[in-house]
């Protein structure tokens, strides 16, 4: 090969190389392209990815811009990806979220707030649990508290639930009520609302047990069945009178748990009782 010939191929090459993008700039432009496509399907993909590529510019400003994407999936899947990274920023993208018209995405981002510790978060599930106004919790307009008393649980919120509900710490003998979890979430007549019960089985606080008490009495029957479930594993023998009157609820789902929840503080309180009264041991 001539000299002239090799040095011809160089350039060929070298104008080649020049033209073609670098790995960093056909990644960028393959999730740009895809958060532009017409189908949803792609847009909703695209926006997942973006939870591997973390918060800085300007992966998370096109995280936000599709919170006001057209597809409520789309929008669902940036929700969970901006759970993913957590920091100030993002949690302003989620109370944002709040005021979504659609009503599953409003309640995708009052739980994934609840799920970063956020009290916004927790007092907008306070309003979707109560179905009433709250001067607390005064997240959503009267159409929009309607719309989610109607709301079944959506199938994503299913592993959700369940997942937070096998991690409570088990009591000795007495289980997690995984079971009756798994049973409620997987009837098509259990609301949202229950959902949110349901979840608060982990907190402790005096509003959680108000509104879990108040939830005792709900029209909705998987609202009183999931208040049932949660009051129980709180394993405070107190709430034993709470749980009393709907040993007599016409809808079997909430007589039973009642039942199963009013034996197990039952047993707690014979165990604590007997706690007490075992003698000192001896120095």
């Amino acid at each position: 090969m001539t000299k002239s010939l090799l040095f011809s191929v160089f350039i060929a090459t070298t104008a080649v190389c020049q033209t073609m993008p670098s790995a960093d700039e056909q990644s960028r432009a393959i999730l740009e392209k895809s958060l532009k496509e017409s189908n949803p399907d792609t847009r909703k993909q695209a926006v997942i990815a973006l939870s591997l590529a973390g918060t800085g510019e300007p992966f998370l400003s096109e995280l936000e811009s599709m919170l006001d994407d057209k597809d409520v999936e789309v929008r669902l899947a940036t929700i969970a990806s901006l759970v993913d990274l957590p920091n100030k920023r993002t949690t302003g993208m989620l109370r944002k979220a709040l005021n979504d018209d659609v009503p599953e995405v409003s309640f995708a981002a009052a739980r994934a707030l609840w799920s970063l510790n956020d009290t916004e978060g927790k007092a907008a599930l306070f309003s979707i649990l109560s179905g009433e106004t709250k001067a607390t919790s005064g997240f959503f307009p009267k159409q929009k508290r309607d719309a989610m008393r109607m709301m079944h649980t959506p199938r994503t919120m299913f592993i959700f639930a369940l997942v937070h509900g096998a991690a409570f710490a088990p009591v000795p003998g007495l289980g997690a009520g995984v079971a009756s979890m798994q049973g409620l979430l997987a009837d098509a007549g259990v609301s949202g609302r229950a959902t949110v019960a349901l979840l608060f089985a982990e907190e402790r606080d005096a509003g959680t047990l108000q509104a879990l008490r108040e939830a005792l009495s709900d029209k909705d029957w998987s609202v009183r069945a999931a208040a049932v479930h949660s009051l129980a594993l709180w394993n405070d023998p107190s709430l034993q009178g709470d749980i009393v009157p709907l040993l007599d609820d016409k809808k079997e789902a909430v007589r039973l748990r009642a039942a199963a929840g009013y034996l197990r503080l039952q047993l707690i309180r014979s165990r604590l009782a007997a706690k007490r009264r075992k003698p000192a041991a001896l120095p």
